[in-house]
């Protein structure tokens, strides 16, 4: 549905985001650990706005779902490794 973000439904958007989420099939989800400290990695970076990685434009909470994705921009290299490094 295109819509212009004062139209956009914010609930309708979190429940569609975590049905693409559970769809993942188990084999190729990333194992929670490694999501949330994928996702405190994006939390740190300053190409984060609003959900979306201003960099790559992917939405963060979807592309760190899939274990075998990466950070174009290798923001994950740390968290991979369980440690911080939020550099840009």
């Amino acid at each position: 549905r295109r819509c212009l973000l004062e139209e956009f439904d914010e609930a309708a958007y979190l429940r569609t985001l975590k049905d693409h989420i559970d769809a993942t099939p188990d084999w190729e989800r990333t194992p929670p650990d490694l999501y949330a400290r994928r996702l405190e990695a994006c939390k740190g970076c300053g190409f984060l706005e609003a959900g979306t990685c201003g960099a790559c434009g992917c939405y963060v909470e979807l592309r760190a779902a899939v274990a075998q994705r990466s950070c174009p921009w290798n923001k994950w290299k740390a968290a991979e490794s369980g440690t911080t490094d939020n550099r840009q």
